[in-house]
This record gives C-alpha cells, sequence and structure tokens, in this order.
C-alpha cells in the first residue's frame, strides 16, 4: 500500500527495484525500467515498484535525495513521485555531484509546490521510511545498487543485480512470462 508503483499492481510480474538516486548505475537502469514499462507496463504484463537503498558510504546526498521523492510523493501523490524521480535522475551527475539546492528546483518544475516541499523536505519526516527501504533492501540481499526482484503472480522471484541492460532484462520477463 505504501509502495511507489508504476503499472498495474495486479501485474503478471512486479519488479522491485532498490535504487540510489546518486548511483550511475542506478540512473542507467531507471532508463532500462522506463523501456520495460514503455513495453510491458501498458498491458498490464509488469509492473515497477521503487523502493529506497542510499549507500551512503558512496553518497552521502542520498538519503535527503531519497527525502525529496518522499516529500514529492507526499505532495504530489504517486504520480508526483515519479515525476520527481524522473526528473532528478535526468538532471542528477550522480556520484554526490547534485547540488541539494536543486531540490526544491526540480520539485517546482514537476509541477509541485516548492515551499511545500520544502517545509516536507527540511522536517525529514520521511526519514524513517528511507531508512526502512535500505533495511529491506539488505533483508532481500542486496548488497550494491540497482538491486531488484522479478516477482511472478505465483511468488517465484528472480534477482537481477547490477544496471543489467534492457535486452538482459526483456530476455528475463520474456522467460518468466512463458514459464
Amino acid at each position: 500500500g505504501d509502495d511507489h508503483i508504476r503499472g498495474n499492481p495486479d501485474a503478471d510480474i512486479v519488479i522491485v527495484e532498490y535504487s540510489d538516486t546518486e548511483c550511475p548505475f542506478c540512473k542507467r537502469f531507471h532508463e532500462t525500467m522506463q523501456q520495460v514499462i514503455n513495453e510491458y507496463g501498458k498491458s498490464g504484463k509488469v509492473a515497477w515498484v521503487y523502493r529506497h537503498f542510499p549507500l551512503t558510504q558512496l553518497h552521502s546526498k542520498a538519503p535527503k535525495e531519497a527525502e525529496a521523492t518522499e516529500c514529492a510523493a507526499e505532495l504530489g501523490g504517486n504520480n508526483g513521485f515519479w515525476n520527481y524521480m524522473d526528473e532528478l535522475f535526468r538532471v542528477t551527475p550522480s556520484n554526490d555531484e547534485l547540488n541539494l539546492a536543486e531540490l526544491p528546483a526540480i520539485a517546482k518544475r514537476v509541477g509541485l509546490d516548492r515551499a511545500a516541499f520544502e517545509t516536507c523536505l527540511a522536517s525529514g519526516r520521511h526519514a524513517q521510511r528511507v531508512q526502512s527501504d535500505y533495511q529491506d533492501a539488505v533483508t532481500s540481499g542486496g548488497n550494491g545498487t540497482p538491486w531488484s526482484i522479478l516477482i511472478t503472480r505465483d511468488g517465484r522471484k528472480t534477482p537481477i543485480n547490477g544496471a543489467q541492460p534492457y535486452s538482459v532484462v526483456k530476455e528475463m520477463i520474456d522467460e518468466l512470462l512463458r514459464s
């Protein structure tokens, strides 16, 4: 119920992605997942769930960026979250190079109330959610980003380690849909 989902939650396959907004590999995999949803999402075959996995030892800004995406969700719902996430990945140079002062500007660009966004972000009220997602990633076997799991309707789980290219992810999806 609290997940950020792109596509039909009752899809044949749900891909749960654990990601770090400052990870250059996650940035590339975000584009791959957009391709997946463009091909399989409209038909209801695949849905994408995004969860936070900020690797603070590598990317000290990632937790605050993750909180920013949660503020976007608070203010703009599921669409607000995804619009913010898409824009954040589009503009970040990765590897802790994004100026955190840019976060409210991104909110404004995607149509969110900048002042309300700044208040939310300053409050830190979404830090626990980010930490819970992080713990869930570790518990599920994640030890790097991106870490994703394809879950079929009957409960079969197939991990995707790293930023696999679209062709590899497509092959995995097609195999699961056939079986």
